[in-house]
């Protein structure tokens, strides 16, 4: 069954944001990236609804805008923790026990790989490389990579973040 997009499910005051970045935006078309990357800053991710908006907003068709959002992994079309944990999978870390590394924090968050956690704090994924194979195995934290990590330490990891958050 298709899903008729709404476009009221969408955050208007979010979505007035992105329309007046498009609109300050000369060349609408060759800056599509930028665009999205503004959008997905403000509103978080790229729901179906607000990619066809932003389809019709600089006059590409909405499978373009989709095929850009799915191929970039730096964008999402799901709604992502505050704490987005990447385990690296690549070959370095996979030998090194990357595996037990994303099993446990999937255990400890109650997700799964590409999962959100209830309270909306983390999402977990697994990534092919993150590039940092002299520090195998490894895992990004939003922007901080952490390297050399063992199945040990992640309970200690999500404990610091959960601290942190509470202002411990």
């Amino acid at each position: 069954m298709n899903k008729i997009f709404k476009m009221d499910e969408l955050d208007q005051t979010k979505v007035q944001e992105i329309q007046e970045f498009i609109d300050k935006v000369e060349n609408k078309k060759g800056d599509i990236i930028k665009i999205l990357h503004f959008a997905q800053e403000h509103y978080g991710y790229l729901p179906k609804e607000l990619q066809l908006y932003i389809a019709r907003a600089v006059d590409l068709p909405a499978s373009k805008i989709n095929g850009i959002v799915t191929f970039y992994s730096f964008f999402t079309e799901k709604p992502t923790g505050k704490y987005t944990v990447a385990v690296c999978m690549g070959t370095a870390c996979y030998v090194k026990n990357a595996q037990e590394i994303l099993d446990e924090f999937a255990r400890l968050l109650k997700i799964g790989p590409d999962g959100l956690s209830e309270d909306g704090l983390f999402s977990l994924i697994s990534v092919r490389c993150i590039g940092a194979c002299g520090l195998a195995p490894v895992i990004k934290i939003n922007e901080k990579i952490i390297g050399h990590v063992t199945k040990d330490m992640v309970k200690g990891i999500i404990d610091d973040i959960v601290r942190q958050e509470r202002g411990d």
